[in-house]
């Protein structure tokens, strides 16, 4: 009773296992895999890979952040799930090959001569002729005129009959076996240079990625990954005089430090231009020297021609600043104070906004450009926030839209144009708040007047968002910081609104005398809404001023309060140039052109959010090549696997396996008697055609 017990489970297991590998080897499960593969890729392509974090948190929320890293969406292609498909496609796949290759082999060698006369009559293509020739002489003339048209011919006798069994195009079962092995190669070669070595060293040797600053030689042992690491693709950043030997790999939590067997300098990065401006070569003059022998050579990477030195290719990825040297001029953007002071930095560095030790501000420098190559036709969107709350009636906001100076443009105009210099840094507060802009150091002609264009984001996801200062007769900022200035001062407000008044209504009747207060007030409430005294300034602080009057007086309140507040600014600009000892400013069109962008800029300057704006003056460029150094075992198996790809393609598309045989006997009056039949995988017309063609030739030999 054990025994027959223990066969039984025997045998169930055995149809467990084979129903198992039957269904890893079919083809619905690959095609299954096949699909989820495709789906990952999708969401890999469509989602930004190994990003940082906070970028993923600021795009999604803090709630479905959460639910895509725990699905690992943030590096798919390394993913626990997608690496495991991997596996399973491998597995399915080598299962199939397995079990049907040795029956493709056979099938190939195979001459199929155990056929019988009368499953040849069942064939749909065949053919009959008879012939006063003996059999033996008719079926070798047969087998000629078959092996005359490209077939491999086998004779065999069969009893009172001979065989003639031929074949071509059976090569064709090796693109099935190609294609196939094509998908496991390519699948290993992919896997080897994944990051499952680099996994496998966190696991084994507790390697742990590194979170934090400092220098590079003095991060421990257990963020650094050794010269035997079998692949990984990292990068290094090498400022112009500078040496690396170690490359940064990117890891979701930090970063880890790949040592290399040779060492890089940079001499000169070498950027050249189109004559529109636009780049058309990137490369580095660099010297290699090898860490063991000493060995040093030149060499010159650029993109798309790598340096390969020891199984490592150096990539000419992209370029960043490598540290340049600014000095710049600061003007504050609050407050009465328009003095100028100097600030200096050197990128990737900070500097404090005081040289107070509780400086409330500071300066972090992140980026320098020598040149920028913009499309002039569409200038940046304006500094004033998009979600700003509509104002009191379309006219009345579709006017200031149209003061203001929309940079929206159609996206098919290009004008592109080098304007010349840019630095980028961030401000910084005591609680770590911080906001990124974007300066210019030249202005920028937009729309037919020149601006000094300086960029606001809240974080880097966004884009940047432009404060537009105009430029005065002196090219400079100068001009428009003091009517900042003066805008903030009460008393400059006071005297401007009086002058104002008295300007307009310059009459010494007393009769006149209270209108002339009241125009005074008016001027002067107009000036402080503007400036901001309530709150937020500038036309949002208009519009909601307005929004108070019943709506049928709205449209008419508007014309009179603009003109009132662009009588009061232009004495605003008088009295501040007066009070710093200049003469008054020409009432022409283009002073008057100045004073209309400046009270824009104004307007737009209480989105800016920076405590002070600072313009580039002085620099010393330092340039840096970014390299990404990688190590690609499988590489040149996924090549291997391409060529087999192409080669079981090729195979299975224009390789067309046909079978022919054809049964010779004698009958009774002595004659002999042929039955051809022939067959092919697929019926096209091409297989048509050659069977009419080989039927009328070997007609004519009998």
């Amino acid at each position: 009773m054990t025994t027959s017990t223990s066969g039984l489970h025997l045998k169930t297991n055995r149809r467990w296992l084979a129903d198992a590998v039957e269904l890893l080897s079919s083809m619905r499960f690959a095609i299954s895999l096949l699909s989820l593969i495709s789906i990952a890729s999708v969401i890999g392509t469509v989602l930004k890979q190994n990003e940082p974090m906070p970028n993923y948190v600021n795009q999604f929320g803090p709630f479905w952040f959460d639910v895509f890293e725990k699905l690992g969406l943030y590096a798919v292609y390394s993913a626990w799930w997608f690496l495991l498909i991997m596996a399973f496609l491998v597995l399915s796949t080598s299962l199939c090959l397995i079990r049907n290759t040795p029956k493709m082999l056979n099938d190939m060698r195979s001459w199929r001569d155990n056929v019988r006369e009368q499953s040849l009559r069942n064939f749909h293509h065949k053919a009959e002729w008879t012939s006063q020739a003996a059999r033996a002489a008719f079926a070798q003339r047969l087998a000629g005129q078959v092996a005359a048209n490209g077939y491999k011919v086998k004779l065999v006798e069969k009893e009172n009959a001979s065989l003639i069994a031929a074949k071509q195009g059976a090569a064709n079962k090796w693109g099935y076996i190609f294609a196939h092995s094509a998908i496991v190669i390519i699948c290993i070669g992919g896997l080897l240079d994944s990051d499952l070595p680099i996994r496998f060293q966190k696991w084994v040797y507790d390697k742990t990625p590194f979170n934090g600053n400092g220098i590079i030689a003095d991060i421990p042992a257990q963020h650094r990954l050794g010269l035997g690491n079998p692949t990984f693709r990292g990068n290094t950043l090498i400022p112009e005089g500078s040496a690396s030997s170690t490359a940064i790999i990117p890891q979701q939590s930090g970063v880890l430090i790949q040592e290399l067997p040779f060492s890089i300098k940079l001499n000169k990065f070498i950027i050249e231009h189109y004559s529109t401006g636009m780049p058309k070569l990137f490369a580095s003059e660099v010297v290699v020297r090898d860490n063991q022998t000493g060995h040093t050579f030149p060499a010159t990477i650029k993109v798309n021609e790598p340096l390969i030195y020891k199984g490592i290719a150096v990539y000419q990825s992209s370029f960043e600043d490598g540290g340049s040297k600014l000095k710049l001029a600061g003007y504050p953007m609050a407050g009465q104070q328009d003095d100028m002071f100097a600030i200096a930095g050197e990128v990737g560095s900070t500097t404090p906004l005081s040289k107070n030790a509780d400086a409330e501000y500071t300066v972090e420098w992140s980026g320098f450009r020598m040149f920028n190559i913009e499309n002039m036709a569409q200038t940046g969107q304006d500094v004033r926030a998009v979600d700003t709350k509509k104002t009191f009636n379309e006219k009345f906001t579709a006017g200031l839209d149209k003061q203001l100076g929309s940079a929206a443009k159609n996206a098919n105009n290009k004008d592109l144009k080098n304007v010349g210099p840019s630095v980028q840094y961030k401000i910084r507060d005591k609680t770590g708040q911080a906001r990124e802009y974007h300066n210019y150091m030249q202005p920028v002609q937009v729309e037919g007047d020149y601006m000094f264009l300086t960029g606001v984001r809240n974080s880097p996801n966004e884009p940047f968002r432009y404060l537009r200062i105009p430029a005065d007769d002196n090219d400079t900022v100068e001009e428009w910081m003091r009517l900042r200035a003066a805008l903030s001062d009460p008393a400059l407000r006071t005297q401007a609104a009086k002058r104002y008044a008295q300007r307009t209504m310059p009459s010494t009747r007393d009769s006149v005398d209270n209108l002339r207060e009241q125009l005074e007030q008016s001027a002067l409430k107009g000036l402080s809404i503007f400036a901001g005294e309530e709150g937020m300034g500038g036309y949002l602080a208009v519009s909601q001023f307005l929004e108070k009057i019943p709506p049928q007086e709205q449209e008419k309140a508007a014309d009179i309060f603009m003109k009132i507040l662009n009588g009061s600014l232009w004495e605003l600009w008088q009295v501040a140039r007066e009070k710093d000892g200049l003469k008054p400013a020409a009432a022409d069109e283009k002073q008057a052109r100045f004073l209309q962008l400046s009270t824009n800029a104004l307007s737009d300057a209480f989105f800016y959010g920076a405590p002070v704006y600072l313009q580039l003056k002085e620099f010393e460029e330092v340039k840096a090549s970014v390299f990404q150094v990688t190590r690609s075992p499988g590489k040149k198996v996924v090549y291997l696997g391409c060529l087999l790809l192409t080669l079981g393609v090729f195979s299975m598309f224009y390789i067309r396996e046909r079978r022919l045989w054809i049964w010779v006997k004698s009958d009774a009056d002595g004659q002999s008697h042929a039955l051809m039949a022939m067959s092919s995988q697929r019926k096209t017309l091409d297989f048509e055609k050659e069977f009419d063609t080989l039927k009328a030739r070997l007609t004519q030999a009998a």
